[in-house]
């Protein structure tokens, strides 16, 4: 199969598979498209909401119309390590056994990372960067594709470890979750009450993925393109030449360049999504609300005004 005609068949199944998921999410079209954006790109996402808003339900009915293994962990300060990881255990016949964690799967729910001591948010951390573990010296590889979504609900933050900058940017994208509006709310409503049980068909294989994974990857990007991406992605910083007075006086710090890697990633996988062979600076700008939010950190006087990261995004395109 060609490249064009792949692309083609990735617009058709993508269709199909937000058709999929309707069936049982209502509404949060912008969410799914963005956890979509980052399967396919090969990332992970953070997702911040309140709870009750089916964050876990979104998951799983993704994972099953992507025809993908699903776990969930809940994230609880007396969790260690060994607990997502897996350990060793004495079988019967006194020979050490590897029994793995929930962490082997291809789709990881990492419920409130959060509200777990950093040790075991490093575990978690090296497992998605590695995509491998390593448990009394044995190298485990983890099944592609592999993809992780964090959790962090925003309201309560008493006795909870926040995720150092360094780790928050292991993310590609944090996605905010919102309360749906008042007819979406009447339709989840009709739908969890009642005693109806939908299927859902899986649409994909993990080599189908892995395959689109590597198709986005080849898509050719214009050097305006990339110089584009890096540009805004610069004037994030305060120090840089290219910076306005408005992020000068509202940011402490501003992204990396793992930023232009993803922003120059997620136009790729957006392109695509829309039938296009090459990326555009529309397809940039599309995504890199998604990829800056929490990769710049505002100062005191933002959060006296209340400027939020959105806004200086915007003020940046």
């Amino acid at each position: 199969m060609s490249d064009v005609t792949a692309i083609h068949n990735l617009v058709q199944k993508r269709n199909e598979l937000k058709k999929e998921i309707a069936k049982i999410i209502v509404g949060q079209d912008a969410v799914v498209d963005q956890i979509l954006l980052c399967i396919f790109s090969g990332g992970h996402a953070l997702l911040i909401g309140v709870p009750g808003l089916a964050k876990t339900l979104m998951i799983n009915t993704l994972s099953q119309a992507l025809g993908l293994d699903f776990k969930r962990i809940q994230f609880t300060p007396d969790l260690m390590p060994s607990d997502i990881l897996g350990s060793e255990i004495l079988d019967e016949n006194r020979n050490f056994k590897f029994i793995k964690g929930p962490i082997f799967s291809n789709i990881i729910l990492a419920d409130e990372i959060n509200r777990t001591p950093p040790k075991t948010q490093a575990a978690l951390l090296e497992a998605m960067q590695e995509r491998s573990v390593t448990i009394a010296g044995q190298h485990h590889k983890l099944d592609l594709p592999y993809f992780v979504l964090a959790t962090q609900n925003p309201i309560e933050q008493e006795g909870t470890y926040p995720l150092p900058e360094a780790q928050l940017d292991r993310f590609m994208f944090a996605i905010k979750l919102e309360y749906p509006t008042f007819e979406e709310e009447v339709q989840v409503v009709k739908r969890t009450t009642s005693d109806v049980k939908t299927v859902i068909n899986p649409l994909f294989n993990a080599q189908e993925i892995i395959d689109f994974q590597h198709l986005i990857r080849r898509i050719p990007v214009a050097d305006n393109v990339i110089e584009y991406a890096v540009t805004l992605v610069s004037k994030t910083r305060p120090d840089n030449a290219l910076t306005n007075d408005f992020v000068k006086n509202y940011l402490d710090w501003g992204a990396g360049p793992r930023a232009s890697q993803n922003l120059i990633l997620a136009a790729k996988a957006h392109a695509a999504f829309n039938g296009k062979f090459s990326p555009d600076i529309e397809d940039v700008k599309a995504v890199a609300t998604g990829i800056l939010r929490h990769r710049i950190i505002k100062n005191y006087k933002a959060d006296a005004e209340g400027i939020t990261e959105e806004v200086i995004i915007k003020k940046l395109m």
